[in-house]
């Protein structure tokens, strides 16, 4: 049996989508759903499509529609800026204070860098796939061995990996490293957290470090995601804002919030082995569905 299809959109696989559907007459609850989805599982190393795909598969629901996913994208940008926001002062200052033609003088000014050389790779080959379309990369079978074999990749790093390196050690090469990596997230189910965070943990960066680079090297992926949406939003003459835009920004928030508080807390502590099994669960899910009907 051929596995089925459907779409779904994440940060990274956003950017590579085209003409979609503007999404009109959904009910609170699945508006709820999905921003509570998409919010929960956008920084978790999970795949935030791998979920998304399933929740029509359970409900029957329609596609939520572009203006609902610029809002859960608004949600969740503005929930990693409120978090790591001394991060990205500590940037900012290190860019308005440059007075000298010392590029790495301040650690703010260094982390910059890094971020801006890890975002390329993404960046280009998001607008690459974007022009030639992405049908087949969207299959439900796609979606549940890249939700398996990645999943499994991180077990890897993470077990037998020291973890030494903190970001202050990071350099140019590192920071494509991860950011390269970030490419393969444009396919459904590899999870944008998940294989930049595996490869962190790859180079021997600290679980909490290598996830914090992740969650900052997600802020340029998503106001980028965010922008092709809307302008897909723009060209179907939908500009107009929702009561039900507004309720799936703040659910996708305060989730998105919370889910990023919790992982940090926990990779302070413990290791990436309960999101490795329950990928593995999910992965097995979703090509029963694929290969079973």
């Amino acid at each position: 049996m051929k596995p089925s299809r459907s779409p779904s959109r994440c940060a990274s696989c956003a950017l590579s989508l085209g003409h979609l559907n503007p999404g009109f007459g959904m009910s609170d609850l699945q508006i709820a759903v999905l921003a509570l989805v998409q919010g929960i599982t956008e920084f978790l190393p999970i795949s935030s499509s791998g979920h998304l795909i399933l929740v029509p598969l359970l409900t029957g629901w329609p596609d939520q529609g572009l203006l609902i996913d610029v809002a859960v994208h608004v949600g969740s940008l503005g929930a990693v800026i409120l978090y790591f926001r001394r991060d990205l002062a500590t940037m900012l200052r290190g860019l308005t204070t440059w007075r000298s033609g010392r590029l790495f003088d301040q650690p703010g000014r260094r982390l910059l860098v890094m971020i801006v050389i890890g975002t390329i790779p993404v960046l280009l080959a998001g607008l690459a796939l974007k022009l030639v379309g992405t049908e087949n990369l969207r299959s439900l079978a796609v979606i549940g061995w890249a939700t398996l074999g990645f999943g499994l990749l991180l077990y890897v790093a993470d077990r037998f990996v020291p973890q030494e390196r903190t970001m202050q050690e990071m350099g140019f090469g590192a920071a494509f490293a991860i950011g390269l990596s970030q490419v393969l997230a444009l396919v459904p189910g590899t999870s944008r957290s998940g294989i930049t965070m595996t490869t962190a943990r790859g180079l021997g960066f600290r679980r909490d470090e290598a996830a914090r680079f992740s969650m900052l090297l997600s802020i340029p992926t998503i106001i980028a995601a965010g922008a092709l949406l809307t302008l897909d939003l723009i060209e179907l003459g939908q500009t107009q804002l929702r009561s039900d835009a507004l309720v799936a920004a703040l659910l996708a928030f305060v989730s998105a919030w919370i889910s990023i508080a919790l992982l940090m807390r926990w990779l302070e502590r413990a290791s990436f082995t309960p999101f490795v099994i329950y990928r593995c669960v999910l992965g097995v899910a979703l090509l029963a569905c694929a290969y079973g009907g």
